[in-house]
């Protein structure tokens, strides 16, 4: 599935307050799904000493759909394309490994 398709289709999914004006509540949401994300990886550590079984596999898949879901969101709300933000950031990170500059600080270098 390419970012645009997903883009579309996962805003007929969308329901929340001020749907269209409201970039505040999808922005929460990432940052709750992304923590749920954080949180298995965490459970893993702690709890199966890093291995990664199918089963917990297919739990992180399930919440990075989710963050997926809430970065498409937001995009829109911002009437940005998932397509041209991945682009971007690709190139960005194509320029800063040829300056040799991947490691480092600052947005800009």
């Amino acid at each position: 599935m390419k970012f645009s398709e997903y883009q579309e289709q996962s805003r007929t999914t969308a329901i929340y307050p001020g749907i269209g004006k409201n970039f505040i509540y999808p922005a929460l949401g990432l940052c709750g799904e992304s923590g749920e994300v954080a949180e298995k990886i965490k459970k893993i550590i702690r709890d199966s000493n890093m291995e990664v079984t199918d089963e917990k596999r297919q739990e992180i898949a399930k919440e990075l759909g989710d963050v997926l879901w809430y970065l498409s969101q937001l995009a829109t709300e911002f009437n940005l394309s998932l397509s041209e933000i991945a682009q971007g950031n690709i190139e960005k990170l194509q320029k800063r490994k040829q300056e040799g500059t991947l490691h480092g600080n600052g947005d800009n270098r």
